[in-house]
């Protein structure tokens, strides 16, 4: 079990893994501290999160989008395959700040698909590919590991199907900021809040996004790590 060791256990997991590790605790607790304390505060306007997801497909005249409550915490989603924003019983009918910024990042992501966003198209296209990435790469790499050098093509195949998933990671990058983009700026051209309530919209999205930031990074770290073990064994 030496390869399946190195995989996981051995000096390269704490110089490649554990920083990225680190980062995603702190972006987590931020995301939670974030929509903690401001889903304890109220929108001047009492708007819900289902209200204010309508409002931005309604500035950006996106029809035929519904908006349903789902089950769960920060579960909130924007389902392309059945064209519907589905928000989290903490969102859809609250009224608080949060639930504003949060409902309206993913009525942007209905925008960015009524739109044809570009990357937003990038990465629906990418998906079969990374689903199959992540789910066989690690097989792939475990028993290229098991087996002796002459071997190591195997170990190559499942860096290829890992880099599937790396990629999807860097493209969702732009699709994320740019749906966060939208909210914001709809919130504040439509004054759905006010200036104090907007920074605490903003603050919320902006935690939410570093997370996809330190995913990114924890991908791009692992595939560099994989690529070091790789060439450790030639």
């Amino acid at each position: 079990m030496r390869g399946f060791g190195l995989l996981y256990y051995d000096w390269t997991y704490l110089v490649f893994m554990l920083p990225c590790l680190i980062l995603s605790l702190i972006c987590n607790a931020m995301v939670k501290s974030n929509f903690s304390k401001y889903s304890a505060v109220m929108n001047s306007r009492r708007m819900t999160g289902a209200q204010a997801a309508q409002q931005v497909l309604k500035a950006h005249g996106v029809t035929g989008v519904r908006i349903e409550p789902v089950g769960g915490q920060l579960t909130d989603h924007f389902d392309p395959r059945t064209n519907v924003i589905r928000l989290s019983e903490s969102v859809y009918n609250a009224t608080s700040v949060a639930a504003v910024g949060v409902a309206c990042h993913e009525a942007g992501h209905a925008v960015q698909h009524a739109e044809g966003y570009l990357p937003n198209k990038i990465r629906s296209a990418i998906v079969p590919v990374a689903n199959i990435g992540s789910k066989l790469s690690w097989i792939v790499l475990i028993i290229g590991m098991l087996l002796p050098v002459q071997f190591n093509f195997v170990i190559t195949i499942g860096i290829i199907l890992f880099s599937a998933s790396v990629l999807f990671t860097l493209v969702t990058l732009p699709v994320e900021f740019n749906a966060s983009s939208r909210a914001l700026e709809t919130i504040k051209s439509t004054n759905m809040l006010d200036e104090s309530e907007y920074e605490g919209a903003k603050k919320v999205l902006s935690a939410a996004a570093m997370t996809y930031v330190a995913a990114a990074a924890t991908s791009i770290m692992q595939l560099v790590r994989l690529l070091f073990i790789a060439n450790r064994r030639k």
